[in-house]
């Protein structure tokens, strides 16, 4: 049997947690078009009858702005570090820029096997994809290039094979039942976070906190959650509620279908918003929200 971790690498927005969903076959990690969607290292264990893969999904390669981008940036890095092998995820629709080739290079340095997932192939015309696949050849990047489409399906099976004859012969590391690290507890708070990063423009997604303050199931199975949205400006704080309450209780209200997916019961969820000015520059703050960069 193949075991081991495989961490999956690349720039905001490539692609990296939808890629991770579709190969482990259930949502893992959270989803959407705006940049520092993934904030954590989150695992995705995938179990076949002869291999076990463990997908490591990271924060996209980002411009650090503030002490959060930089942990983030520092999670990617460590996770580089302790794997068995790298899934390099490229959009393909954005073409082969410098930057890509150089970003590259620089994991296939690690030493460590790696391939390099080409995506959103179906929103791209044909004709690209030898041109690029030639353009990287040139500029010295040999990590085969396996192009997919993780939304559509498109040679998903293809890449989870290539990815599995990467590891070494090991026995499984996580039990057949396991699908992620993650507690249910911070699945639901990535939920809302989910949600507002969805319905939100401009910077105020990417100011907000989830603190979950009450996890209970109760023993007619339902459960309930209260949770603070924490943003950064009193006048973040006007856009998350909305006129009398609308928006928030919108976006709770998709949260909570999600939740109740995700837990299988009645979820009877309670929302608060709070202002912390300048949290995302905070060691306090940010080791108190859960972003511990010991971690």
């Amino acid at each position: 049997m193949r075991s081991g971790y495989v961490a999956v690498i690349g720039k905001a927005n490539a692609g990296k947690s939808t890629l991770v969903n579709v190969l482990v076959g259930e949502k893992v990690a959270i989803v959407s078009p705006k940049p520092q969607t993934t904030r954590d290292r989150i695992m995705g264990v995938l179990t076949r009858e002869n291999y076990q893969i463990v997908f490591v999904d990271t924060p996209g390669i980002y411009r650090q702005r503030n002490a959060l981008t930089a942990l983030m940036m520092k999670t990617t890095e460590l996770t580089a570090e302790g794997v068995d092998a790298i899934v390099y995820v490229h959009d393909g629709h954005a073409g082969i820029k410098d930057d890509d080739i150089a970003l590259m290079k620089k994991y296939m340095a690690c030493g460590l096997p790696m391939l390099i997932a080409y995506t959103k192939i179906d929103i791209m015309p044909k004709e690209q994809l030898p041109a690029d696949a030639k353009k990287l050849f040139d500029a010295g990047v040999t990590a085969d290039v396996y192009p997919v489409s993780a939304r559509k399906g498109m040679r998903v099976k293809q890449i989870e094979q290539a990815i599995a004859d990467m590891l070494p012969e090991e026995d499984a590391i996580f039990p057949e039942n396991v699908i992620s690290d993650r507690s249910e507890k911070f699945m639901a708070a990535e939920l809302m976070r989910e949600k507002i990063l969805l319905k939100y423009e401009k910077e105020i997604p990417h100011g907000v906190a989830i603190i979950v303050n009450t996890f209970e199931r109760h023993e007619n199975g339902t459960y309930e959650i209260s949770l603070d949205i924490v943003c950064e400006k009193k006048n973040h704080k006007a856009i998350l509620i909305g006129k009398q309450g609308a928006a928030l209780k919108e976006v709770a209200s998709f949260a909570r279908q999600d939740m109740e997916k995700l837990l299988g019961a009645k979820v009877y969820l309670t929302v608060f918003v709070k202002v912390r000015e300048e949290w995302r520059d905070s060691a306090r703050l940010l080791k108190e929200f859960g972003y511990d960069s010991e971690e």
